[in-house]
């Protein structure tokens, strides 16, 4: 029996289905997050079904949470989505249920959960939940609003399909989702569009990113910078992609100064390996695209000098 049919099965037992995804959510952990819900609202009307998890972050033309009291979660299902490790679960709520599934796409280093489907190929954890569609239609019925989620969060991981995440079965997905008569141009827009602010903070990017003679880029965002350009945390991730447009870049870190003192480090990389960088500082994710903290500014030296032995190793092995 395939896992995709283990998590069928348990979730026709259930009448209720609590779905979370990670903190500080992007397209696709809403996106595969309340896709699902919206589809299994549809598939099963007589069951209840939650999307949980707190504040947005400026994605609520996407999806907004649901609060729900302690005591659900008595006898209840929960699945989290696009979630590689418990903590980054959002609601620490997650394990009341009386049974956990994990569905993501990140490497599954630190496994949770009594059943899991990871799919490591998979461009999002969006098109996951739009396989899962596919591989049941007896059971399972798409509307134009969990297509509308999915493809957002298909565009969203895969930087509108530019990616090496994206392969046919990826563009595939997204024309049968782009079926259900959504409007895929509002949507985009809407997934594009930054503020005035965020959009100063693109100049200040360009002018400022440092970049070595092997393309390892940084950029650092103080605490004094953020104010002064009045952005917070979560509007950067729309500046994350923005080195990646240099021709002579080749992987980069965004430092952003958190509240609390140490920084939020983004790595992304058109070629060299990174992922296992972000695990030793801290955090983890995709070979070319992860996250992870630096609790001072001589942990973040230390990160981009490491960013710069790998640009170096890459430039010289080509």
């Amino acid at each position: 029996m395939s896992v995709q049919t283990e998590i069928l099965n348990e979730i026709k037992q259930y009448d209720t289905i609590i779905i979370h995804r990670h903190q500080r959510p992007d397209p696709d952990a809403l996106g595969s997050q309340v896709g699902l819900a919206e589809i299994l609202r549809k598939s099963f009307p007589d069951k209840k079904v939650y999307q949980v998890g707190g504040a947005v972050e400026g994605l609520d033309y996407l999806a907004t949470m649901q609060e729900i009291p302690e005591e659900t979660y008595q006898g209840a299902l929960v699945i989290v989505t696009d979630t590689a490790n418990a903590p980054r679960i959002s609601d620490s709520r997650y394990d009341l249920g009386d049974k956990l599934i994990k569905i993501d796409h990140h490497p599954n280093d630190e496994p949770y959960g009594d059943l899991v489907w990871v799919n490591t190929n998979a461009s999002s954890c969006s098109e996951m939940i739009a396989d899962f569609w596919q591989l049941f239609p007896d059971d399972l019925v798409m509307d134009e609003e969990a297509a509308r989620l999915l493809y957002g969060g298909i565009v969203g991981d895969t930087g509108r399909f530019l990616y090496p995440a994206t392969s046919a079965h990826t563009l595939a997905i997204a024309s049968k989702l782009l079926a259900y008569g959504f409007d895929a141009a509002k949507l985009n827009r809407q997934l594009e569009q930054v503020s005035r602010n965020v959009a100063r903070l693109s100049g200040y990017v360009y002018q400022n990113l440092e970049i070595d003679e092997n393309g390892a880029g940084r950029i650092i965002f103080t605490k004094e910078l953020m104010a002064e350009f009045a952005v917070t945390d979560a509007e950067t991730s729309g500046i994350v992609p923005l080195p990646g447009v240099i021709e002579d870049v080749l992987a980069w870190g965004i430092f952003v100064e958190q509240p609390e003192g140490y920084y939020r480090v983004r790595l992304r990389s058109k070629g060299p390996v990174i992922n296992e960088l972000a695990k030793q500082h801290h955090g983890g994710g995709h070979p070319l695209a992860s996250g992870a903290n630096a609790y001072s500014l001589d942990e973040a030296q230390e990160m981009y000098a490491e960013i710069q032995r790998l640009c170096r190793e890459f430039v010289e092995n080509q």
